[in-house]
């Protein structure tokens, strides 16, 4: 009797880690549903121009590790001529090439027309699984596909200069001059977000 009841306990215990084990196995999204949210007029652009770069939908970190083991992806400076980084929590310091350089451009053009201002990139490239983390406490980000979860398209902050949050017009003004100046040469796509406080810029094939 006290074998049997030693097995039926050992069973049970396997069962409960083996459901705990399955739990944690399970994507925090479900890819059905985020594949059904269609894009707005003004967001597809963005897409259309992720995809064409031909990375697959960065779901989780195996994935994102692929595309950075394979060199298709490159790592961003904390920190360069006319931008900072801040902590990342919810997305990952790397984009493809030409996310890299064009973020690089929009630095410097920026620093030179400012004379040495800064601005902060707030976000980079996000997976599927940062997305839906980012989710459980910001219920205004992306329920479906974001340009974030290809590599090219990053945030950058308007309330956020030479390292202090506080709203300065004349640096705004002077950001997005230098964004329409790349957008008006075909290299970007550029969103202002008003709840987020920043713009969103997606890199084209170009």
């Amino acid at each position: 009797m006290k074998k049997f009841l030693c097995l039926a306990f050992a069973f049970i215990i396997q069962g409960i880690c083996s459901s705990q084990t399955t739990k944690k196995a399970l994507p925090c999204y479900d890819l059905t549903e985020v594949l059904k949210v269609e894009p707005t007029f003004l967001y597809k652009p963005h897409l259309d121009a992720s995809r064409s770069f031909g990375i697959k939908l960065l779901k989780d970190s195996k994935t994102m590790q692929k595309y950075i083991n394979n060199g298709k992806f490159h790592k961003i400076n904390k920190s360069g001529k006319g931008y900072r980084v801040q902590k990342l929590d919810y997305s990952r310091a790397w984009m493809l090439s030409k996310g890299k350089i064009m973020l690089e451009k929009i630095g410097a053009r920026f620093n030179k027309e400012t004379k040495g201002s800064v601005f902060t990139v707030s976000s980079i490239t996000r997976t599927l699984e940062d997305q839906c983390r980012l989710r459980k406490i910001n219920t205004n980000a992306s329920l479906g596909i974001s340009a974030h979860n290809y590599g090219n398209s990053f945030d950058i902050s308007y309330v956020r200069f030479n390292g202090v949050l506080k709203y300065n017009s004349k640096l705004e003004i002077a950001l997005e001059r230098v964004l329409k100046y790349y957008y008006d040469a075909g290299r970007i796509y550029y969103i202002k977000e008003r709840q987020q406080s920043c713009f969103h810029i997606t890199v084209r094939n170009y």
